[in-house]
């Protein structure tokens, strides 16, 4: 397989950026499929010289798409490949690279094109739900040019919508995994959550911070980060998720007040990295925290009126927009993001 390359598109999807791939061109046994993504990107490695990764767990993603048998269009594997280690992970979902599933499952044949906009329903494998994906094909192709912006990305791209529904315990089993609204841990309050995402969100000010800090900044400081892995891994078990050691999930948010007239500010591990935006499904369970009375983002987020609410979720590269839907019980029925992509290039890799 690695004299002949394998097929793939690399492409960014939201703020992130990776390699797609048909389930069919990579090997089913999981040990070898691992061994060649690692390859390809050249982990381990903190530089990842040797492969296509970036040196960074944002630039180091697979999508693995093929077509369904669950009455979705296509399936969606999502894995994170370690930078400077020899792991590959299926323990989380991935919202940005979702954005260019659609575009790869059209322009690999996997979705038949709908007219000036392609509806793609895709069927997440890592956590077993759908979301449902727009993508512009005016004159019959994938069209990347448009007028739509996302922060953290230069420049204009072609929108591509993405609505999820029944995201809430997508990991965890539940959207509150110890069915508390506010649990302490080491002495800090923290709101468990899951919904799409699991994540640990808990007041900056708690952990001696402002919340407008630089990535930098953050990842500089080593009391911190000690403090929060402390945390993660006594909350793992918690949130249902087991020894969460040597995987890549919870992720640790902090959050302030925002600044720039967003609902709420954000730093976030990911988890061991500050993320140098926010995912957008840990966005989609941080909005969700917003609007939960009791939790530790209720005194601190401000909240529009209306069952459907824009929550702009602040984080260093500007803010993340997230659509609420609320029912008539006032839950969370469903959420929705923008989001653009672009193909990078489409070829063979080789591992």
């Amino acid at each position: 397989m690695s004299e002949r390359g394998i097929p793939c598109m690399w492409m960014r999807g939201g703020t992130s950026k990776g390699g797609y791939f048909l389930a069919d061109d990579l090997p089913e046994d999981i040990a070898a499929r691992d061994a060649v993504l690692l390859a390809v990107m050249g982990s381990p490695d903190p530089r990842q010289i040797d492969g296509m990764g970036g040196a960074d767990p944002l630039t180091s993603k697979v999508a693995v798409v093929g077509k369904s048998e669950t009455g979705a269009d296509v399936d969606y594997l999502f894995l994170q490949v370690s930078v400077d280690k020899g792991l590959v992970s299926d323990a989380q979902n991935c919202g940005n690279m979702l954005a260019g599933v659609g575009p790869f499952a059209v322009e690999r044949g996997l979705v038949e094109i709908g007219g000036d906009e392609t509806r793609v329903a895709v069927h997440m494998l890592n956590t077993g739900k759908t979301a449902v994906l727009s993508v512009q094909t005016p004159d019959g192709q994938v069209t990347y040019k448009g007028d739509a912006r996302i922060d953290g990305v230069p420049g204009f791209s072609s929108p591509i919508s993405i609505a999820f529904k029944d995201t809430a315990g997508s990991s965890c089993g539940a959207l509150l995994p110890t069915g508390n609204v506010c649990d302490k841990v080491d002495g800090i309050d923290v709101t468990l959550i899951d919904n799409g995402m699991p994540c640990v969100v808990m007041r900056a000010a708690d952990l001696g911070i402002t919340g407008a800090e630089t990535r930098e900044e953050l990842e500089a400081n080593a009391d911190l980060r000690g403090r929060l892995e402390a945390i993660r891994l006594k909350v793992g078990p918690m949130m249902n998720l087991g020894d969460v050691a040597d995987k890549t999930v919870p992720k640790m948010t902090m959050i302030s007040a925002g600044r720039h007239g967003g609902a709420i500010a954000t730093r976030t591990f990911i988890p061991h990295r500050c993320h140098a935006s926010i995912g957008v499904l840990g966005a989609v369970s941080v909005a969700t925290a917003c609007l939960l009375k009791g939790s530790v983002a209720a005194g601190l987020a401000v909240v529009p009126n209306g069952k459907l609410k824009a929550l702009q979720i602040e984080h260093p590269l500007g803010e993340t927009t997230i659509m609420v839907e609320l029912g008539d019980d006032g839950s969370v029925e469903g959420a929705a993001i923008l989001r653009t992509a672009r193909k990078l290039f489409d070829g063979r890799v080789f591992a």
